[in-house]
């Protein structure tokens, strides 16, 4: 049985603070992958980039994936990159249901044109360049068990919009136990 929600998409579609919420709201343990990587290595992600590169953060990153989908009753908030590998994915779904949150372009860029900690912007922060970035992983987006587009709505709509989704899985499992005789 699935006991964990995991939170993939793009960076600024507000994994981290829709993973906190919906964490308080069902009672479960939160999960950032990129925190933790963090607290393992000592460096924060842009010093990980900066300093070994990108294959250094993804080796690190499908690491702590194997380490965090092994546990129970979680709310795990993702890199925008984690989907590129087909392990992490694999690794995930089997505790997990996957939760796809995403953004148009120009709401990302406005959530994110601020900071200065997105490591695969640091020479393109354009509209643009996060919509070529976008499509290139909107095929391993869509492959969610859930869409859930953040541009306009609320926290608290999402979170029940997550909860809807959650009875609904709950019932198909019922309906599933009860023609198999269980």
């Amino acid at each position: 049985m699935k006991t964990n929600l995991v939170l993939i998409g793009f960076m600024g579609t507000g994994k981290t603070s829709l993973g906190r919420k919906l964490a308080k709201t069902l009672n479960k343990d939160f999960i950032d992958t990129d925190l933790e990587i963090e607290k393992l290595t000592g460096l924060s992600i842009t010093l990980i980039f900066k300093k070994h590169g990108e294959i250094r953060f993804r080796s690190e990153e499908k690491l702590m994936i194997k380490k965090v989908a092994m546990k129970d009753e979680c709310v795990i908030s993702t890199g925008g990159g984690v989907v590129l590998a087909p392990e992490n994915m694999k690794a995930l779904r089997k505790k997990g249901w996957i939760i796809s949150l995403t953004a148009s372009p120009e709401i990302v860029y406005s959530r994110i044109a601020k900071r200065n900690n997105r490591p695969l912007l640091y020479k393109h922060k354009s509209i643009e360049y996060i919509e070529f970035l976008m499509k290139q992983r909107e095929p391993y987006y869509k492959q969610a068990d859930l869409l859930l587009d953040t541009s306009k709505a609320d926290s608290n709509t999402l979170v029940e919009r997550v909860i809807e989704f959650l009875k609904e899985k709950e019932l198909d499992e019922t309906d599933q136990n009860t023609i198999k005789g269980t």
